[in-house]
């Protein structure tokens, strides 16, 4: 499996970089993760930045205040079945400033809450990186998740 997350806009902070780089590297024992980072813009540039980045037949996650909020070991369950179905790609979508364009969201096979509080979406990536992890740990049977 394949895991991509495309952020709108850079995480140039050295210490977040440094801190996502040790989950990524960490995600890399169980699949390849890619990051893509897009150029902010308006409504309809970041929908046509983001559709392009999303490879056909993926799973697409769109992380939403207002989505469906999963416990980790839902998550888990959730990725678990993406396994088994032999989805080649998870993508989880995280919006700039305004977040994600409607029309993008709505087409998301899972609409995700992290938290009903908003996060920067520096915070939210790095927060995403470490459930992501914490999921695969948990599909393993690792001692990470206790």
């Amino acid at each position: 499996m394949r895991i991509r997350i495309i952020a709108v806009g850079k995480a140039k902070d050295r210490d977040l970089r440094s801190l996502l780089g040790d989950y990524y590297e960490r995600i890399g024992r169980y699949a390849k993760l890619e990051e893509i980072e897009i150029k902010d813009g308006d409504e309809a540039q970041v929908s046509d930045r983001l559709t392009r980045t999303i490879p056909d037949r993926s799973r697409v996650v769109a992380l939403e205040v207002d989505g469906r909020a999963l416990s980790s070991h839902e998550l888990a369950k959730w990725m678990s079945r993406a396994e088994n179905e032999s989805i080649q790609t998870v993508v989880f979508l995280i919006g700039g400033a305004y977040g994600l364009p409607p029309e993008l969201s709505k087409k998301a096979d899972l609409r995700l809450s992290m938290s009903a509080m908003t996060f920067p979406h520096r915070l939210a990536r790095l927060v995403l990186a470490e459930q992501i992890y914490r999921a695969f740990s948990i599909l393993r049977n690792e001692p990470y998740d206790h």
